[in-house]
């Protein structure tokens, strides 16, 4: 059974650091650092880890931000599963765990960014967790090399969970949740993650459009409040959205 606690000890950070280069292949300069895993510890931070016996098999970690008019808020900067645990709901469980400890302490709304191509997260993020989102960033962290980017530009979405919300609490529980009506929808193609390794450049035109449309609807007041799936394609959902 795995189990999820915080973390406190510099040789669980030390073990968060290179599960960094296992999950992900980043080079040495592109990983979080020891010191700010201590950092977040001691500032108002969540540091979580999952452990199967002694081994560390996933971490989580987040920073204190503030909003405008002096809104604490958490940023879950990086979540990252072994491959071996990964479709296991160990992911949702650290999500869940983060919820948690962050309603513990009054804490409104988590945010992180995540990758628009990728559609398996795209749909945990929006329909298991009950995230919006209504921000895009073009190439938010330059070229990277982790394999999983492929050379592409890190465009990202920015999740908004806002935790004590009833859509959250009805996704966290499994249950249906209100999403309003339907005004403009964006396709991307299930075969993307293939296409990023065989055709970089399709895969960067399709990357593009998809930008733009988020633009042009977030630029009109749009928020992505769901997400469906088939065989052939991931669909963002996009309506109105009243702000807690």
């Amino acid at each position: 059974m795995v189990e999820i606690r915080k973390l406190g000890k510099h040789a669980e950070f030390a073990e968060a650091v290179r599960l960094q280069q296992e999950i992900w292949g980043f080079a040495d300069i592109e990983l979080l650092p020891l010191r700010l895993f201590v950092v977040a510890d001691k500032i108002g931070g969540q540091v979580l880890g999952a452990f199967d016996g002694a081994r560390m098999v996933a971490f989580c970690l987040a920073i204190p931000g503030l909003k405008p008019g002096g809104k604490y808020y958490l940023h879950s900067h990086m979540l990252g599963v072994l491959p071996a645990y990964r479709n296991s709901g160990l992911g949702r469980q650290m999500k869940l765990k983060q919820r948690d400890e962050a309603t513990v302490r009054g804490i409104e709304l988590i945010e992180w960014t995540f990758d628009p191509l990728e559609l398996k997260n795209a749909y945990f993020n929006i329909e298991r967790l009950g995230a919006i989102v209504r921000r895009f960033v073009h190439n938010q962290y330059g070229t990277t090399s982790s394999h999983l980017h492929t050379g592409l530009p890190t465009d990202r979405c920015t999740a908004e969970w806002w935790i004590q919300s009833p859509r959250v609490e009805a996704a966290c529980a499994g249950q249906p949740f209100e999403r309003g009506a339907i005004v403009e929808r964006i396709e991307i193609p299930a075969g993307i993650a293939d296409l990023r390794r065989s055709d970089p450049a399709k895969a960067r035109d399709i990357q593009a459009g998809v930008a733009m449309k988020f633009d042009n609807y977030f630029a009109d007041g749009l928020v992505v409040v769901g997400f469906e799936k088939n065989e052939a394609v991931g669909i963002y959902l996009l309506g109105q959205w009243e702000s807690n």
